[in-house]
């Protein structure tokens, strides 16, 4: 599709299959036809909407989605714009989520927000933040098996729940340790709230470039997790002796089977995503507010300094 000079396309992508999902799609949609820009989305998820050309949208296909569009929108939760990212990710179109579901990390608007958030959009007042991602190639022996990338993590785990998974995990070309564990997981900053949390790993400020592993339930006196430079190689190799197989998961959507023997090599991805941004809040006060942290009882530098440095 080709977008004619001076039009505005969005890309609107919709978790389908909640209804509250299906109303606040069709009331962006509506917004933005009314402001004169151009929306896109998917044919199936135009079907479910109740959607059509004919109602002033372009049905496309996944492929082409994100193809000319200034932005996507994206409602749902944190697996919706983990859905979006892929979609938009080689194109390098902005993702802005409209949280419908509980924590919604990766969002940066409430469903209740979303007549201001279409304001900021007609009147381009967001801003585009490039996330680190991680590439992921899986060998077996010398073959190159599957190439893939992620924006939160690379899970290596156990296939079968009665198993332990043997791994020795590296990291820059030097063997670090061996474990017997549930999995290993491979984080970004990003993804530090997300299963590398769930994992006991650290939260990571967006700010920072570095790679996470974190060990899941290992057996063995060193099984902390690690935080590395940004260009470093980690890799995970399941040893030829385990019994079963592993697999491994990128964003917990794409999957791959890992025989004995397979090496996993991780490392900063070349392509980031892009997450827009309509507020400037620091990373600290979206921690609070997703996870409910208690913080009654602050009274801050501001506070001290009004009372002569007095606590």
């Amino acid at each position: 599709m080709t977008t004619t000079e001076g039009e505005r396309r969005i890309l609107l992508l919709a978790h389908t299959g909640r209804e509250d999902a299906l109303k606040v799609a069709r009331q962006v949609v509506s917004s933005l036809r009314s402001h004169g820009l151009l929306v896109r989305v998917l044919a199936e998820e135009a079907a479910e909407l109740g959607l059509s050309a004919d109602d002033g949208i372009e049905p496309v296909a996944e492929e082409e989605a994100a193809t000319g569009c200034e932005l996507a929108v994206v409602i749902g939760g944190d697996g919706t714009i983990l859905r979006a990212a892929e979609l938009t990710h080689a194109a390098g179109t902005p993702v802005l989520g409209v949280n419908l579901g509980h924590v919604g990390f990766l969002a940066e608007a409430e469903s209740e927000d979303v007549e201001a958030t279409i304001e900021a959009i007609v009147e381009r007042r967001y801003t585009a933040e490039d996330r680190l991602t991680i590439d992921v190639a899986v060998y077996q022996g010398k073959e190159l098996v599957t190439e893939t990338w992620a924006l939160n993590e690379a899970s290596v785990e156990k296939a079968a729940r009665q198993r332990m998974l043997e791994v020795v995990v590296e990291v820059d070309g030097r063997p670090l340790s061996r474990w017997g564990c549930d999995g290993v997981v491979c984080a970004t900053p990003t993804g530090s709230t997300a299963y590398n949390f769930s994992a006991g790993g650290p939260v990571v400020w967006p700010g920072v470039d570095a790679l996470l592993m974190v060990p899941i339930s290992a057996h063995a006196l060193f099984a902390r997790p690690l935080v590395v430079a940004p260009d470093s190689v980690l890799a995970v190799e399941v040893l030829a002796q385990t019994e079963g197989a592993g697999v491994l998961w990128c964003d917990g959507r794409r999957t791959v089977d890992l025989p004995p023997g397979a090496r996993i090599e991780v490392r900063r991805g070349r392509t980031p995503v892009r997450l827009a941004r309509l507020h400037q809040a620091p990373f600290t006060d979206r921690l609070v507010a997703k996870f409910d942290l208690p913080v009654e009882g602050w009274r801050g530098a501001s506070e001290r300094r009004k009372n002569g440095g007095r606590p």
